[in-house]
Protein backbone atom coordinates (compact mmCIF):
# COMPACT_ATOMS: atom_id res chain seq x y z
CA UNK A 1 0.00 0.00 0.00
CA UNK A 2 1.23 3.30 -0.85
CA UNK A 3 0.96 6.07 1.44
CA UNK A 4 1.94 10.09 0.92
CA UNK A 5 3.90 11.31 3.83
CA UNK A 6 2.01 13.93 5.03
CA UNK A 7 -1.26 11.29 5.73
CA UNK A 8 0.82 8.73 6.79
CA UNK A 9 2.71 11.12 9.48
CA UNK A 10 -0.56 13.18 10.67
CA UNK A 11 -1.65 9.57 11.50
CA UNK A 12 0.93 8.43 13.44
CA UNK A 13 1.94 11.52 15.20
CA UNK A 14 -1.58 11.94 15.54
CA UNK A 15 -2.23 8.77 18.02
CA UNK A 16 -4.19 6.72 15.75
CA UNK A 17 -1.59 4.84 13.45
CA UNK A 18 -2.98 1.59 15.35
CA UNK A 19 -6.46 1.61 14.90
CA UNK A 20 -6.35 2.95 11.17
CA UNK A 21 -3.55 -0.04 10.71
CA UNK A 22 -5.91 -2.64 12.53
CA UNK A 23 -7.67 -4.97 10.98
CA UNK A 24 -11.54 -4.38 11.11
CA UNK A 25 -12.37 -8.58 11.57
CA UNK A 26 -12.98 -8.56 15.46
CA UNK A 27 -12.06 -8.03 18.59
CA UNK A 28 -9.27 -11.01 18.56
CA UNK A 29 -7.61 -8.72 16.14
CA UNK A 30 -7.74 -6.01 17.42
CA UNK A 31 -4.52 -6.34 18.77
CA UNK A 32 -2.90 -7.11 15.30
CA UNK A 33 -2.08 -4.95 12.44
CA UNK A 34 -3.20 -5.52 9.27
CA UNK A 35 0.25 -4.20 8.10
CA UNK A 36 3.25 -5.89 10.17
CA UNK A 37 5.91 -2.72 8.59
CA UNK A 38 6.94 0.27 6.79
CA UNK A 39 9.65 1.07 4.35
CA UNK A 40 9.98 4.84 4.10
CA UNK A 41 11.58 6.86 1.32
CA UNK A 42 14.26 8.97 2.53
CA UNK A 43 11.99 12.64 1.71
CA UNK A 44 9.36 11.34 4.07
CA UNK A 45 11.83 11.57 7.03
CA UNK A 46 15.02 13.68 5.59
CA UNK A 47 13.71 18.06 5.74
CA UNK A 48 15.86 18.92 2.09
CA UNK A 49 14.75 22.40 2.74
CA UNK A 50 18.44 23.05 3.87
CA UNK A 51 20.04 22.36 1.10
CA UNK A 52 17.61 25.04 -0.99
CA UNK A 53 18.04 27.47 1.47
CA UNK A 54 21.55 27.54 0.85
CA UNK A 55 20.85 27.42 -2.89
CA UNK A 56 19.20 31.07 -2.01
CA UNK A 57 22.49 31.93 -0.10
CA UNK A 58 24.98 31.08 -2.56
CA UNK A 59 22.88 32.47 -5.54
CA UNK A 60 20.38 35.20 -3.84
CA UNK A 61 17.56 35.81 -6.11
CA UNK A 62 18.06 32.73 -7.95
CA UNK A 63 17.63 29.86 -5.41
CA UNK A 64 14.69 29.05 -5.72
CA UNK A 65 14.83 28.66 -9.85
CA UNK A 66 18.11 26.64 -8.96
CA UNK A 67 16.99 24.17 -7.03
CA UNK A 68 13.67 23.12 -9.36
CA UNK A 69 15.69 23.26 -12.13
CA UNK A 70 18.25 20.83 -9.77
CA UNK A 71 15.09 18.39 -8.37
CA UNK A 72 13.85 18.10 -11.73
CA UNK A 73 17.11 16.95 -13.47
CA UNK A 74 18.33 15.19 -10.77
CA UNK A 75 15.54 12.18 -11.07
CA UNK A 76 15.81 12.75 -14.60
CA UNK A 77 19.23 11.67 -14.83
CA UNK A 78 18.76 8.79 -12.34
CA UNK A 79 15.59 7.02 -14.80
CA UNK A 80 18.12 8.06 -18.19
CA UNK A 81 20.70 6.08 -16.77
CA UNK A 82 18.95 3.38 -15.48
CA UNK A 83 17.00 2.73 -18.70
CA UNK A 84 20.18 3.13 -20.77
CA UNK A 85 22.17 0.83 -18.98
CA UNK A 86 24.42 3.56 -17.92
CA UNK A 87 23.70 3.44 -13.93
CA UNK A 88 25.11 5.78 -11.67
CA UNK A 89 24.20 6.60 -8.42
CA UNK A 90 22.04 8.96 -6.44
CA UNK A 91 24.90 10.71 -5.43
CA UNK A 92 26.51 11.28 -8.86
CA UNK A 93 22.78 11.73 -10.44
CA UNK A 94 22.60 14.67 -7.44
CA UNK A 95 25.93 16.32 -8.54
CA UNK A 96 25.42 15.83 -12.41
CA UNK A 97 22.10 17.11 -11.87
CA UNK A 98 23.22 20.34 -10.01
CA UNK A 99 26.17 21.06 -12.64
CA UNK A 100 23.27 20.99 -15.60
CA UNK A 101 21.03 23.35 -13.31
CA UNK A 102 23.68 26.01 -13.01
CA UNK A 103 24.72 25.76 -16.77
CA UNK A 104 20.92 26.31 -17.37
CA UNK A 105 20.30 29.66 -15.65
CA UNK A 106 23.96 30.73 -16.14
CA UNK A 107 25.03 30.95 -12.41
CA UNK A 108 28.81 30.53 -11.88
CA UNK A 109 28.94 27.31 -10.19
CA UNK A 110 32.54 27.62 -8.35
CA UNK A 111 34.31 24.45 -7.11
CA UNK A 112 33.96 25.91 -3.35
CA UNK A 113 30.31 26.10 -4.06
CA UNK A 114 29.50 23.31 -5.76
CA UNK A 115 31.09 20.86 -2.96
CA UNK A 116 28.92 23.30 -0.66
CA UNK A 117 26.07 22.52 -1.78
CA UNK A 118 26.83 18.50 -2.19
CA UNK A 119 27.67 18.34 1.48
CA UNK A 120 24.18 20.30 2.19
CA UNK A 121 22.78 16.66 1.49
CA UNK A 122 25.09 14.92 3.75
CA UNK A 123 24.15 17.38 6.39
CA UNK A 124 20.24 16.40 6.46
CA UNK A 125 18.05 16.75 9.55
CA UNK A 126 14.59 15.17 10.36
CA UNK A 127 11.34 16.98 9.93
CA UNK A 128 10.29 18.07 13.09
CA UNK A 129 7.30 15.64 13.17
CA UNK A 130 9.37 12.74 12.50
CA UNK A 131 10.39 11.22 15.99
CA UNK A 132 7.52 11.37 17.79
CA UNK A 133 5.37 10.17 14.81
CA UNK A 134 8.34 7.26 14.45
CA UNK A 135 8.27 6.55 18.29
CA UNK A 136 4.23 5.84 18.20
CA UNK A 137 4.71 3.44 15.41
CA UNK A 138 7.35 1.62 17.12
CA UNK A 139 4.68 1.35 20.54
CA UNK A 140 2.81 -0.49 17.85
CA UNK A 141 5.04 -2.98 16.92
CA UNK A 142 5.36 -1.98 13.53
CA UNK A 143 8.95 -2.75 11.97
CA UNK A 144 9.86 -0.04 10.01
CA UNK A 145 12.59 0.21 7.28
CA UNK A 146 14.00 3.15 4.41
CA UNK A 147 13.96 1.99 1.17
CA UNK A 148 15.45 4.95 -0.81
CA UNK A 149 17.39 5.84 -4.08
CA UNK A 150 20.10 7.64 -1.43
CA UNK A 151 23.20 5.70 -1.48
CA UNK A 152 23.65 3.98 1.82
CA UNK A 153 26.19 6.74 2.77
CA UNK A 154 23.79 9.34 2.34
CA UNK A 155 21.03 7.75 4.41
CA UNK A 156 23.49 6.77 7.24
CA UNK A 157 24.18 10.51 7.28
CA UNK A 158 20.82 11.25 7.73
CA UNK A 159 19.91 9.01 10.46
CA UNK A 160 22.93 10.13 12.30
CA UNK A 161 22.00 13.84 11.78
CA UNK A 162 18.87 13.06 13.12
CA UNK A 163 19.91 10.80 16.03
CA UNK A 164 17.40 7.93 14.48
CA UNK A 165 20.26 5.39 15.29
CA UNK A 166 18.85 1.86 15.71
CA UNK A 167 15.38 2.98 14.70
CA UNK A 168 15.12 1.19 11.29
CA UNK A 169 15.25 -2.98 10.94
CA UNK A 170 16.60 -2.36 7.63
CA UNK A 171 18.41 0.72 5.40
CA UNK A 172 17.87 -0.08 1.98
CA UNK A 173 19.39 2.08 -0.73
CA UNK A 174 18.60 0.69 -4.40
CA UNK A 175 22.12 1.51 -5.41
CA UNK A 176 22.32 -2.12 -4.05
CA UNK A 177 20.67 -3.55 -7.21
CA UNK A 178 22.01 -0.67 -9.19
CA UNK A 179 18.61 0.33 -9.69
CA UNK A 180 15.83 3.41 -9.10
CA UNK A 181 12.17 3.07 -8.25
CA UNK A 182 9.91 3.28 -9.33
CA UNK A 183 11.44 0.08 -10.69
CA UNK A 184 9.22 -3.06 -9.52
CA UNK A 185 12.90 -4.63 -8.26
CA UNK A 186 12.92 -1.89 -5.36
CA UNK A 187 10.36 -2.69 -3.88
CA UNK A 188 10.98 -6.15 -3.52
CA UNK A 189 14.16 -5.20 -1.11
CA UNK A 190 11.61 -4.52 1.18
CA UNK A 191 9.31 -7.24 0.47
CA UNK A 192 12.87 -9.49 0.96
CA UNK A 193 14.17 -7.87 3.58
CA UNK A 194 11.33 -8.01 6.08
CA UNK A 195 10.18 -11.68 5.13
CA UNK A 196 6.76 -10.14 4.93
CA UNK A 197 3.84 -10.52 1.70
CA UNK A 198 3.92 -7.42 0.02
CA UNK A 199 0.06 -6.70 1.61
CA UNK A 200 1.37 -6.12 4.71
CA UNK A 201 3.95 -3.70 3.56
CA UNK A 202 3.15 0.02 3.47
CA UNK A 203 4.89 1.98 1.02
CA UNK A 204 5.72 5.80 2.30
CA UNK A 205 6.02 7.60 -0.45
CA UNK A 206 7.59 11.46 -0.78
CA UNK A 207 6.83 11.74 -4.69
CA UNK A 208 3.79 10.68 -6.67
CA UNK A 209 5.65 8.24 -8.99
CA UNK A 210 7.00 6.53 -5.82
CA UNK A 211 3.37 5.95 -5.04
CA UNK A 212 2.72 4.87 -8.51
CA UNK A 213 5.53 2.45 -8.66
CA UNK A 214 4.04 1.32 -4.91
CA UNK A 215 0.82 0.57 -5.78
CA UNK A 216 1.75 -1.32 -9.10
CA UNK A 217 3.22 -3.80 -6.86
CA UNK A 218 0.55 -4.27 -5.09
CA UNK A 219 -2.04 -4.99 -7.55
Amino acid sequence: MPLRRREFLQLAAGGVVASTLLSPLGAQAATQPQFKAIAFDAFPIFDPRPVFGLAETLFPGKGTDLSNAWRTRQFEYQWLRALSGHYADFWQTTEDGLVFAAKLLQLELTPEKRAELMQAYLGLKAWPDVPSALSALKETGIRLAFLSNMTTKMLDAGIKNAGLDGVFEHVLSTDQIRAYKPDPRAYQMAIDAFKLQREEIIFAAFAGWDAAGAKRMKS
